[in-house]
């Protein structure tokens, strides 16, 4: 079956970068914020930079919050980037609290500013892998992946896939069933970013 590949359009994120990215591993993929397009894809890509609390406004605006939610539960291939991984989840704490798709059981949280001299942690930095994901194939254990974050997530569910640590260990993959998700950017992250895209990709 050809694959379909849909980079949902918020108005947020790298949507050129992350589309670039998979044009280069040589598959094509659109950039929509049109429901048709997301029901009819076989892989969805849900990336963002930027506030937790717009993007939900913005996506519940453009009538996207149900067709994600739909395509999530029919079991399409899904991958949240950094901000599309955290609006998975359940709460954030960003201005006070907001709430998220609620697809994932758990809370994002904003870095310790007492305990970190520097926030948002941007850069380069190694994820430790917990678990055998398909996502990870072929790629070393410790590799290095580009982060640029102010929040984190926190699970409370056993879907970590790869921790990180910035003061302290926070997840930086999750998986879970159709759903595999990073706080990095892989479309970013050069060599091992591809890897990890085309892992995806592939069944």
């Amino acid at each position: 079956m050809k694959k379909k590949i849909a980079i949902i359009d918020y108005g947020m994120g790298n949507l050129k970068n992350v589309r670039n990215a998979f044009n280069f591993l040589g598959y094509d993929a659109e950039i929509t914020e049109n429901y048709k397009h997301i029901e009819n894809a076989t892989h969805l890509i849900l990336p963002g930079v930027g506030g937790f609390k717009d993007a939900m406004l913005t996506l519940r605006q453009k009538g996207l919050i149900e067709p994600i939610k739909d395509a999530v539960a029919s079991g399409k291939n899904f991958l949240g980037i950094c901000l599309g991984m955290q609006l998975l989840f359940e709460t954030s704490e960003e201005f006070g609290h907001s709430e998220g798709f609620g697809i994932l059981k758990g809370k994002v949280i904003r870095f310790d500013d007492s305990v970190i001299p520097l926030i948002p942690h941007i850069g380069w930095n190694d994820i430790k892998m917990l678990k055998p994901v398909k996502e990870f194939n072929g790629i070393e254990n410790n590799s290095f992946f580009y982060f640029l974050h102010s929040y984190y997530c926190a699970p409370e569910e056993d879907i970590t896939a790869a921790v990180c640590d910035y003061y302290g260990k926070f997840s930086a993959c999750v998986k879970k069933n159709n759903i595999f998700a990073c706080q990095f950017h892989p479309e970013k992250s050069h060599t091992v970013g591809l890897a990890l895209l085309k892992n995806f990709i592939n069944d």
